[in-house]
């Protein structure tokens, strides 16, 4: 469904038709400024599904959504443009973009440059509380695996993901993951269902959380590397289309281009 929206641009003003309202609500208010909090709840409609990859959004629609002024939107909007999540239509509106297989390696690459030294690291300068921590994300996990809830399992596999980035000691690698794993996301998710079951990623988790447990380095990043290979080769055959050999074939040849490397 579509409804009729008047846009005014400079002396021209003309009608076009906007998709379906998004329904994001109102904004949190644990971010520091305006733009923050429209850049998360951004993320949050589109880890939820609230916005579809390939509609067409405006920056108007999206504001009064969120019940703020159109500069923070056209802001957040800008800033998640940098990672490719964003595609701006001229006089029009935008889009969510979703990443092909080429894109998903190059993505994945920065993921492993990133994430597999902030596993080793963490691993060995966790504290006990920090482990403390890394334990109730495992127990959420391990309970939404059980449930067999994706939203609630994607929502912890990621806050693990962050927390081994943010006791690494790097809070702009943690903003550089989120924004990829949104940019991942509009591909389908993830890989559940169709190549593995939340009880096998959740089983997948299992050798990071054990090796930062026993504060092992080395152990942590070849633990983080292989869940990295196995989710990103996964992605990437998914991306392009089949189950078959040829796809199989097709992703390890980008994997082995674009990301393999001595820790990956």
């Amino acid at each position: 469904m579509c409804y009729l929206q008047h846009v005014t641009f400079g002396l021209y003003s003309w009608e076009m038709t906007s998709p379906t309202p998004i329904f994001v609500g109102p904004i949190a208010d644990d971010a520091p400024s305006l733009t923050e909090r429209a850049i998360q709840a951004i993320r949050l409609s589109i880890r939820n599904g609230t916005m579809i990859p390939g509609e067409l959004y405006t920056i108007n629609q999206l504001a009064s959504e969120l019940g703020v002024s159109r500069s923070p939107v056209r802001d957040a909007l800008l800033r998640l443009e940098e990672t490719g999540v964003v595609k701006f239509e001229r006089y029009r509106g935008f889009r969510l973009q979703m990443p092909g297989p080429r894109e998903l390696a190059e993505l994945f690459a920065v993921r492993v440059a990133l994430e597999i030294p902030a596993a080793r690291k963490a691993a060995a300068r966790a504290t006990d509380e920090q482990l403390a921590a890394i334990e109730v994300e495992r127990s959420s996990l391990q309970a939404a695996a059980a449930a067999d809830d994706e939203p609630d399992f994607m929502f912890h596999d990621q806050r693990l993901h962050g927390l081994v980035l943010d006791f690494a000691g790097n809070q702009y690698a943690r903003a550089i993951i989120d924004n990829i794993r949104d940019a991942t996301r509009l591909v389908g998710a993830s890989t559940i269902e169709n190549y593995r079951s939340l009880v096998e990623v959740y089983e997948e988790h299992m050798p990071i959380i054990d090796a930062m447990t026993r504060r092992s380095a080395d152990a942590a990043a070849a633990a983080m590397a292989f869940h990295l290979r196995q989710t990103g080769l996964l992605l990437i055959q998914k991306s392009i289309g089949g189950e078959g050999t040829d796809a199989v074939d097709a992703s390890q040849r980008l994997w082995d281009e674009l990301v393999a490397g001595p820790d990956s």
